[in-house]
């Protein structure tokens, strides 16, 4: 290789380490956050599957919360559900809301899930991934804990 040809090469290997640590910089300082402990959580409205009202989180406003996202695809999700439902029964007279939001999927797919592993918390249908996004939710499933406060 000649040695034009080669600066070349270097230079444009050199451009791309750059434009890779730029935009990692960039994505660290001004990513959008998700929730953040001690701050409130943010509310959003979706759908819920079972009887297609609209339901907003503000309205648990001052119980506890917890947000399980799932997928019927996710074999731990699958796992737990059955562990979530029971801790739903022991603890929902004293005010515990539990919401699982199914990521993506139809009410087709979701209601047949629901019934095999006898879920009776409210399970909403965030369809468009809005919600998924707003809450930077990667792996699933995951969790979050909300006090009433």
């Amino acid at each position: 290789m000649s040695g034009s040809v080669r600066l070349f090469v270097r230079s444009g290997i050199l451009a791309l380490l750059l434009l890779a640590l730029a935009f990692a910089v960039y994505s660290s300082v001004f990513k959008e956050k998700g929730p953040e402990v001690g701050k409130a959580a943010p509310n959003f409205s979706l759908k819920q599957f079972d009887d297609s009202t609209f339901k907003k989180l503000s309205d648990y406003r001052g119980k506890a919360v917890v947000l399980n996202f799932w997928g019927s695809w996710c074999v731990p999700c699958k796992t737990e559900m059955p562990a979530l439902e029971r801790q739903y029964q022991r603890f929902k007279d004293k005010g515990l809301v539990i919401v699982g939001i199914n990521i993506g999927e139809s009410p087709i797919v979701v209601e047949p899930f629901v019934q095999s592993v006898g879920v009776t918390f409210p399970i909403w249908l965030d369809s468009e991934r809005i919600v998924t996004q707003l809450y930077r939710i990667s792996p699933i499933p995951h969790t979050f804990f909300i006090d009433g406060l």
